[in-house]
């Protein structure tokens, strides 16, 4: 029986070829230089934050070239597949606005011409290019049972030599065709396995974009295909989709190195030219105790990228994060030119550490801070209110209730130089301004005076200051000058230099005075801008509160 004969056995209804599918998926009419890459994760569980990295990545080198990023979903392990998984996944890219060009659009739809792009849709693709390697006599249907394997590597263990199904130990790799024609027909379960070519004695190269080069003993496992389901294992499915895709950048994490040796050899026993693959470090985080550790889809919460989403972290801000954790260049630059984004920074492999990106939580806050701090007051009202419809719906509607007022409160201290750092995210916000709306500063607050702490002392400034002082109508400048006068009519020194070369000689100090005033407004010591905050509050709601303070 010859090989093609086998072949029309184990794939009778097979009926295009090779040649018939690249005609199919030509290559793609791109400008040179640009590159076409894919993010093709599982549906097995949500979107961790390495993944996010890889996509994030797999999108921006295509946007930097005019190339192609799509997205394909993996899911020939039917045991591992989740119900909407796939939905998962897009909702988790949406969320971080990575766009696809072609690709799972929804559970139901796709777009591109490229497809399928769901691998469990693609079966036909991979039996004929199966059905090809048998013909060629590179590969073979195997019939060893699990517990024939097993039995195998138990064989290899005492004898102290490497585990898998290669050489000799490849039993069906030696059958003849008579044979195997034979055992098919009486309906023995089999899989198909590659004839691998190769010799574990040579060394195959690769020339990795992150990592230089690598090398490798060259692969010589008869690695299955195809499993009895007819479906293929992900070394095969990658081979044929990066293939027919026109896939030039490979980028995935670098667990996924060693099985690189496997997939250079499927490109070359098919004759075709490999993509370039880039293997990204991985996401690491420092344990209470020190140690480093993968960052963990069970331990850490931040390691889901919907905890982002519920924490009212803007996408911006992590995207800002992924790109300092995969550019050591980004952050510097970004520095330099603060009016400008992502999308003005051209990626560098080159520039990706090799030995994998430290995760800190305490960082990204510190970016999104400076992030916020940038948007403006209206930006910021928006974005707090879609986060606050979802998961805080009374703070929703007093944001709602005081539009204005609220881009007021947002706007403090925003246009400036250097504008504020408060809000780490748009979860944290309702903490910080709590206090300028009269619906939570009611009942039990709790007022963080500073030096000054005697209650008829605090009552005795208070009084004075809005009898006398105060005017809605004041300039900053005024305002302030009246404080300074207020200190002195009461004994406190009105001039900080003085007070900090003479503390002895005085009970406190203007900025004393100040504390007394902002405590009684807001119940805290650290706010931002005293006068802002008075002016927003207005006379009315301060002679409120301050009766309030009366009461305690």
């Amino acid at each position: 029986m010859t090989n093609k004969e086998l072949a029309d056995l184990i794939f009778p209804h097979v009926t295009k070829t090779i040649e018939d599918y690249e005609k199919m998926y030509p290559e793609r009419n791109l400008p040179e230089g640009a590159v076409v890459s894919r993010f093709a994760p599982s549906p097995t569980g949500f979107v961790h934050m390495g993944s996010l990295r890889s996509a994030f990545i797999a999108k921006k080198v295509p946007q930097d070239t005019g190339g192609v990023f799509y997205l394909r979903i993996e899911d020939t392990d039917g045991a591992r597949t989740v119900e909407n998984g796939i939905q998962g996944i897009i909702d988790d890219l949406k969320n971080f606005e990575i766009t696809i060009d072609e690709g799972v659009v929804s559970e139901t739809e796709q777009k591109g011409a490229y497809g399928p792009y769901i691998q469990s849709q693609r079966k036909e693709i991979y039996e004929t290019f199966a059905k090809y390697l048998i013909e060629q006599g590179l590969a073979y249907p195997c019939f060893c049972s699990p517990e024939e394997i097993e039995e195998i590597r138990t064989m290899q263990e005492l004898n102290k030599e490497r585990i898998g199904y290669y050489g000799s130990y490849a039993k069906c790799r030696f059958l003849t065709n008579e044979e195997r024609a034979e055992r098919i027909r009486r309906g023995d379960p089999y899989i198909i396995r590659l004839k691998s070519p190769g010799n574990f004695q040579n060394k195959v190269v690769l020339q990795d974009l992150v990592r230089g080069k690598i090398e490798f003993p060259e692969n010589d496992l008869d690695i299955v295909i195809i499993k009895s389901d007819g479906l293929p294992l992900y070394h095969f499915a990658h081979l044929v989709d990066d293939h027919l895709m026109r896939t030039t950048h490979i980028i995935r994490g670098d667990e996924w190195i060693s099985s690189t040796p496997v997939h250079l050899q499927l490109f070359q026993v098919f004759g075709f030219e490999p993509p370039k693959y880039a293997h990204l470090g991985t996401v690491m985080k420092v344990d209470e105790n020190g140690t480093r550790r993968k960052l963990s889809k069970r331990k850490d919460p931040e390691a889901a990228v919907s905890y982002y989403h519920q924490q009212g972290i803007p996408v911006e801000a992590v995207k800002l994060y992924l790109m300092t954790i995969a550019n050591t260049n980004f952050e510097s630059w970004w520095d330099q030119n603060p009016t400008l984004g992502i999308d003005d920074f051209k990626f560098d492999f080159k520039k990706m550490s090799v030995s994998g990106s430290l995760f800190d939580l305490e960082k990204l806050l510190n970016i999104s801070k400076s992030y916020i701090s940038r948007m403006k007051a209206t930006e910021v009202y928006d974005s707090l209110l879609l986060w606050a419809k979802e998961f805080d719906q009374e703070f929703a509607s007093i944001l709602e209730k005081y539009k204005d007022y609220s881009i007021a409160i947002f706007n403090i201290e925003r246009e400036q130089k250097k504008p504020r750092k408060d809000y780490a995210s748009f979860s944290s916000i309702k903490d910080c301004v709590w206090y300028m709306y009269d619906e939570y500063f009611t009942g039990d607050l709790e007022y963080q005076f500073g030096k000054i702490q005697d209650r008829e002392e605090i009552r005795k400034i208070l009084k004075l200051y809005l009898e006398k002082y105060y005017q809605e109508s004041d300039d900053k400048d005024t305002w302030f000058q009246k404080v300074k006068q207020l200190s002195e009519e009461l004994g406190y020194c009105s001039d900080m230099k003085e007070y900090k070369a003479n503390p002895d000689q005085y009970p406190g100090s203007v900025a004393d005075i100040s504390t007394v005033i902002r405590v009684a407004v807001t119940t805290s010591a650290m706010t931002p801008d005293l006068y802002e905050i008075l002016r927003l509050l207005g006379r009315e709601r301060i002679e409120k509160r301050i009766e309030l303070l009366e009461t305690k």
